[in-house]
């Protein structure tokens, strides 16, 4: 039995810590971000990990700073023989790192060296990749730097989005982990370094990562409409209105209506019913199928049209155009 602390904040960290308490590993202590007040009312919200924990009895710490000596006390009393980090959140100094006999690992979304840092689903998809991953790695100063332990490919399916791509790497990141304690705890584990001269950054994503550069062709539009969702989106603008774009779909030129000459990226070529097709970059074409009115609901094409009729000519324009 191998005595865990497990470091980890959002559901996608959730699955790893369920594994390890199902196969049977003492978890010591579960780590989270502290409780973050949200919605209307700015009432405190709890993790989905310390949620978690609590329901199988585990105790919980939430140090506002990961260096804090109070919290290093009582890591170091919890005499731990591994730390596991799933999505924690915050980088973790030297001597919270190598407190546990050890050492501490990470369970990370990508296939490293491409993608370190706080948002590699979402900037995989961005990307354009086809496949993405799993990589058990070695924590270490550098961000997502040390050498690996293990990994496992999983293809990006052509309609996925960063939370349906999320949640299946959460499950097989939770698979890989217990796997990966087995093969420490019996000293069989076998590790590689990285190539660092390979090395992609995936940084954490903000609002202005949305913003939709209609100039760009209908395929990279669409995957950061897919990466973006459910947050922070994608994001035009029209008659300086903002407008989330939530899902959309590349179309043939030829069944789309205005097309006889090329048109300037952002214009809208039709709006009626079902049809909102949007001249983008490289003369292609993107169909928007469901969309959403700043603080208003997401709505489908045809019912956004039906609320929202737009007189052509119209065009989109980028958020920068808009102020």
């Amino acid at each position: 039995m191998v005595r865990v602390v497990f470091f980890g904040t959002p559901p996608f960290a959730v699955p790893s810590l369920e594994r390890l308490v199902a196969g049977g590993d003492q978890v010591v202590a579960a780590v989270t971000q502290p409780d973050r007040r949200r919605g209307r009312g700015q009432r405190l919200h709890p993790s989905a990990v310390k949620i978690a924990a609590l329901a199988h009895g585990i105790p919980v710490l939430q140090p506002e700073r990961a260096d804090d000596p109070a919290f290093g006390a009582q890591l170091t009393a919890l005499q731990p023989d591994l730390g596991v980090v799933a999505a924690y959140g915050k980088m973790l100094p030297d001597p919270v790192l190598h407190t546990p006999r050890l050492g501490t690992i990470n369970v990370h979304a990508s296939l490293l060296p491409k993608y370190r840092g706080a948002a590699p689903v979402h900037r995989a998809i961005i990307a354009g990749e086809r496949e993405t991953g799993i990589t058990m790695i070695r924590l270490v100063r550098q961000m997502d730097a040390g050498p690996m332990l293990a990994r496992v490919v999983h293809p990006i399916g052509e309609d996925d989005t960063s939370d349906t791509l999320e949640r299946a790497l959460a499950g097989l990141g939770a698979d890989l982990l217990r796997s990966t304690v087995a093969s420490l705890a019996s000293g069989q584990a076998v590790e590689e370094e990285q190539d660092h001269t390979r090395a992609t950054l995936a940084p954490r994503l903000t609002r202005e990562d949305g913003r939709v550069d209609w100039t760009q062709p209908a395929e990279r539009v669409r995957n950061l409409i897919r990466g973006l969702h459910p947050w922070p989106h994608a994001y035009t603008f029209l008659n300086a209105t903002r407008y989330l774009l939530l899902r959309a779909t590349v179309e043939p030129r030829s069944t789309a209506a205005g097309l006889a000459t090329p048109a300037p990226a952002g214009t809208i070529l039709e709006a009626r019913g079902d049809q909102f097709h949007v001249a983008c970059g490289e003369e292609t074409v993107l169909a928007l199928h469901e969309l959403q009115p700043e603080g208003r609901k997401r709505l489908a094409t045809r019912a956004f049209l039906a609320g929202h009729p737009i007189a052509l000519p119209a065009s989109f324009q980028s958020a920068a155009e808009s102020v």
